[in-house]
C-alpha cells in the first residue's frame, strides 16, 4: 500500500436523526459531481445509510465497528479501502460521544480518534442561538484528544439566527462554521421503522441524490470541509520505519490482521456461493461479499421476487432485509421457495440471517394474515410495533454445526421488530449461546437444520473470519462431497 496522507473527515451530530445522513450524502453527491473520488464509510452496523452513501459516492460503502472489529482491524480496515480515494467521509452514528456507556465507549469520537480525522458536526439550531456556541464547546472540551474541526448549521429559521450563530462560534469556540441549511419544506429521504428507507424501495432514487447534490451547492462550504480533511494528521502504513512523520500501526512482530485477509487468496473462484439480493433482502457488509471473493467465491445474485428456481450453486447466504414488506410475492414464488427447500433437504449449506431467517421459516403473520415461506425450519415469525431485539450481540457457539467450530466466541449486532409465534424444536438444534442480546428463543440463536445455519445476529467479515472461512469451506465441501457429507441429514 502506498505511503500517503489520507484526507478525511467524521460528519456527526448531537443525537441521532439531527441531519449526519442529509450533509454526509450532500457533501459526496457534490464531490463525485466534481470528479472528486470519495470512499464512504458508515461508522456502526447500519445498512441502511451506508447503501445511500454508496449511492451517492458511485463507490462500495465500508462500515467501521469498534464492538464487532478490534481496534487494529478497524484502523487498517480503513486504510485498506480507503488508499485509493482523494477524499475519505465517514458517517458517524447516534451523537458524537453515545456509546454503550457514560465513557462513550465505541462511540463515534472514539472511531475519529483512532483514525485520526477531524470532526465536524452538524447541530439542530431549532429555536436557539448563542446557545449552539456552548453545545459545540462542550464537544471540544469533552475530549481533548478530539479534534472538532467545523460545524454545519441545519434546519435554520432566518438570515438574522444563522448570522449570530456564526458570531457566537467564531468568537466561542475558534473553529468555522462550513455550511448552514435551512429548515427543508419537504425530507428527500423518508424513514421507515428501522430508519430512512432503503434506497431500493425508495421511488425517485435519483431525484433524491440530485436533491442532495443541490443542497450542498447552495448551502455548504465545500472548501472549508475539504480544508479541514486535507488537515488529519498522516497514519503510518503497516510496515514502514521509523522517522516518517507518521503514526504506528503495529508492531512487525505483532499477529497478521486484516491486511493479511484483504490481499487475494485465489487465482480463480473455485466454488459458487449464491446471494439472495433485491429489495425485500438488502441487508449485507461490503466486506463480507469481498472476504468470499477472497477465499474463492465467485458470487451469484439470485431474487426469490424475480426468479423461479434456485440457480446451480455450492452454498447460500441470505442476509437480511424486509420480507414483511415483501410478504405477498415471496408467498406467492411457489417454484422458488419449492426450488429452495428441496435444496436445503438434498444438504445444501445456507447461512441466513434476520430477515433471511424468517424467509426459511414456515410462515410469516402479518396482520391476522398469514404467508407461506419456504418451510425450511419450523418456525412461525409475527411482527411487532417496536423493536423485539436492537444491539449489540456476543455469541458463543455452543455445539457442532456446519459453520464454526464449538468455543468460537463472535461479535454482532441484532435488530429486528420480528418476533417468533410458534417453534418446534424437534430435528433441529441451536449452535449459538447468547452473551450477550436475546437471539430467537432463550437466549439461543444460530437455528440448525441440516446445512442450514440460520440466526437473528449479523455478524460482519473483518470482525468474524470465521464467518467467511466457514462459508467457503462449506461450499467446497459440498461442492467435492468430502467432509461436509458428514453434516448432511444430521440433527
Amino acid at each position: 500500500m502506498p505511503n500517503k496522507s489520507i484526507p478525511r473527515v467524521v460528519v456527526s451530530g448531537l443525537r441521532g436523526g439531527g441531519g449526519k445522513t442529509i450533509l454526509s450524502l450532500s457533501l459526496i453527491a457534490l464531490l463525485r459531481k466534481k470528479g472528486v473520488r470519495v470512499t464512504p464509510f458508515k461508522k456502526g452496523p447500519d445498512y441502511i445509510d451506508a447503501g445511500w452513501l454508496a449511492k451517492a459516492s458511485g463507490a462500495p460503502c465500508y462500515n467501521l465497528d469498534l464492538f464487532m472489529m478490534t481496534p487494529e482491524q478497524a484502523l487498517e480496515s480503513f486504510l485498506a479501502h480507503s488508499g485509493d480515494a482523494e477524499i475519505a467521509v465517514v458517517e458517524g452514528n447516534r451523537g458524537l460521544y453515545d456509546g454503550m456507556d457514560h465513557k462513550g465507549t465505541y462511540s463515534t469520537a472514539e472511531l475519529a480518534k483512532l483514525i485520526k480525522a477531524p470532526v465536524v458536526i452538524i447541530i439542530d439550531c431549532t429555536k436557539t442561538t448563542n446557545t449552539v456556541a456552548a453545545l459545540v464547546l462542550g464537544c471540544q472540551n469533552m475530549d481533548p484528544g478530539l479534534t472538532v474541526a467545523g460545524v454545519v448549521l441545519n434546519r435554520v429559521a432566518t438570515h438574522r439566527q444563522e448570522s449570530v450563530i456564526r458570531q457566537a462560534v467564531h468568537e466561542r469556540c475558534n473553529i468555522p462554521v462550513v455550511g448552514s441549511i435551512p429548515r427543508l419544506k419537504k425530507d428527500p429521504f423518508p424513514e421507515r421503522h428501522m430508519g430512512l428507507t432503503p434506497f431500493q424501495e425508495h421511488r425517485g432514487i435519483e431525484e433524491a441524490i440530485v436533491t442532495v447534490t443541490d443542497i450542498a451547492e447552495k448551502y455548504l462550504d465545500v472548501d472549508g470541509i475539504l480544508n479541514i480533511a486535507h488537515s488529519a494528521a498522516k497514519l503510518r502504513m503497516r510496515g514502514q520505519g521509523a522517522g516518517t512523520g507518521e503514526e504506528r500501526i503495529s508492531d512487525p512482530g505483532q499477529p497478521k490482521t486484516v491486511l493479511s485477509n484483504l490481499q487475494p487468496r485465489t487465482p480463480d473462484p473455485s466454488v459458487k456461493i449464491g446471494i439472495i439480493r433485491d429489495s425485500a433482502f438488502q441487508f449485507y457488509y461490503q466486506d463480507n461479499f469481498e472476504e468470499l471473493k477472497r477465499r474463492g467465491a465467485e458470487l451469484i445474485e439470485v431474487s426469490p421476487l424475480r426468479e423461479e428456481n434456485l440457480p446451480d450453486i455450492d452454498a447460500l447466504y441470505i442476509g437480511g432485509g424486509f420480507p414483511e414488506t415483501h410478504a405477498i410475492a415471496l408467498a406467492e414464488n411457489v417454484g422458488f421457495r419449492d426450488s429452495l427447500y428441496k435444496a436445503v433437504q438434498e444438504g445444501l449449506p445456507v447461512y441466513a440471517e434476520c430477515g433471511g431467517l424468517m424467509y426459511l421459516g414456515r410462515n410469516l403473520v402479518l396482520e391476522g394474515r398469514t404467508y407461506p415461506m419456504v418451510g425450511a425450519l419450523p418456525i412461525s415469525f409475527g411482527l411487532e410495533k417496536r423493536p423485539h431485539a436492537h444491539g449489540y450481540t456476543i455469541v458463543e457457539v455452543g455445539r457442532a454445526n456446519p459453520f464454526f467450530p464449538p468455543g468460537t466466541v463472535l461479535r454482532g449486532h441484532e435488530f429486528h421488530y420480528s418476533k417468533v409465534l410458534e417453534i418446534e424444536e424437534d430435528g433441529t438444534y441451536f449452535a449459538f449461546n447468547m452473551q450477550r442480546g436475546k437471539g430467537i428463543v432463550d437466549n439461543r440463536d444460530g437455528i440448525c437444520y441440516k446445512n442450514i445455519l440460520a440466526a437473528y445476529t449479523h455478524l460482519h467479515a473483518i470482525g468474524s473470519p470465521e464467518w467467511a472461512d466457514g462459508m467457503v469451506r462449506c461450499a467446497l465441501e459440498n461442492k467435492t462431497g468430502t467432509e461436509g457429507q458428514r453434516h448432511k441429514g444430521t440433527t
